[in-house]
């Protein structure tokens, strides 16, 4: 079991950044491959970015590219999404969540969700 806890979000301008975090409790989390994704109001659940157990392997929505980095400190259970240039259609629910695979970038390869948090970009 894996617990998952976001937090971070909140309200910014357009052009600003914000960066999340999920600190993780459980087994051991460097067994685990971390990804982040985002739910918009009335929206699927889509993929925002990955990061193998390691974290030499990342990858990112297109949407996304260029503009957001995953990271991760496997000392402190730690995984981050350090997001710049946001856009109004950024806007959305991110969810931090737990594989036992590689680095999956399908949600239904991913074992344990945390709860979400808010982000609001502002036009």
């Amino acid at each position: 079991q894996v617990q998952l806890v976001e937090s971070g979000g909140g309200l910014v301008q357009a052009g600003g950044s914000l960066r999340l975090s999920c600190a993780a409790s459980g087994r051991t989390f460097s067994s685990y491959a971390m990804g982040w994704f985002r739910q918009a109001p009335g929206k699927e659940r889509d993929f925002v970015a990955a990061i193998s157990w390691g974290g030499a392997r990342t990858y990112y929505a297109d949407s996304v590219k260029g503009r957001f980095t995953i990271s991760r400190d496997n000392a402190k259970n730690t995984v981050a999404l350090e997001m710049n240039s946001l856009k109004p259609e950024d806007t959305a629910v991110y969810y931090c969540a737990a594989s036992p695979q590689g680095a999956p970038t399908t949600g239904r390869a991913y074992a344990y969700w945390g709860q979400g948090t808010q982000v609001t970009v502002s036009s």
